[in-house]
């Protein structure tokens, strides 16, 4: 087994409000793609970061990097990891696009894309490690 497969989760859990932060900064940064990181330990999220995608592209992201920082310290202080990073695909696909394979630089975190299905977003998980795409689950803790 590759050492670094043996560290991924099969799922991430989110809570319905982290689940809907993520959703509300992807439908309010629409058409442009929307970017953030997301931060828990054992796949169990515990913060969700919306970051400001400079670029403000419909088809790329680059995050603000003072923000990208500024969260990465927050990480830190808790003794969290960075456990996914999420960003839309406001005209599809609803899973990583060559780019997003190609300039994949945490191979060990979930990448969450997010996309529109029949009106309304959704999102799928996946880890891209050397040009391998995995899907990883998703799930909603309703009662948390």
């Amino acid at each position: 087994m590759d050492q670094l497969n043996r560290y991924h989760q099969h799922s991430i859990q989110l809570t319905r409000e982290q689940f809907d932060i993520m959703r509300a900064d992807v439908a309010l940064r629409f058409p442009e793609e929307a970017c953030g990181l997301v931060a828990g330990l054992a796949g169990r999220v515990q913060s969700v970061s919306p970051v400001t995608n400079i670029l403000r592209s419909p088809v790329r992201y680059r995050m603000d990097p003072h923000e990208q920082l500024h969260f990465f310290k927050t990480i830190e202080e808790n003794r969290w990891e960075l456990t996914a990073i999420y960003h839309s695909h406001p005209n599809g696909p609803e899973k990583p696009s060559r780019t997003d394979i190609d300039e994949c630089y945490y191979p060990d975190v979930i990448q969450l894309i997010w996309f529109k299905k029949l009106s309304a977003w959704s999102c799928k998980g996946y880890y891209i490690q050397s040009g391998l795409v995995t899907p990883v689950e998703v799930e909603i803790l309703e009662n948390q």
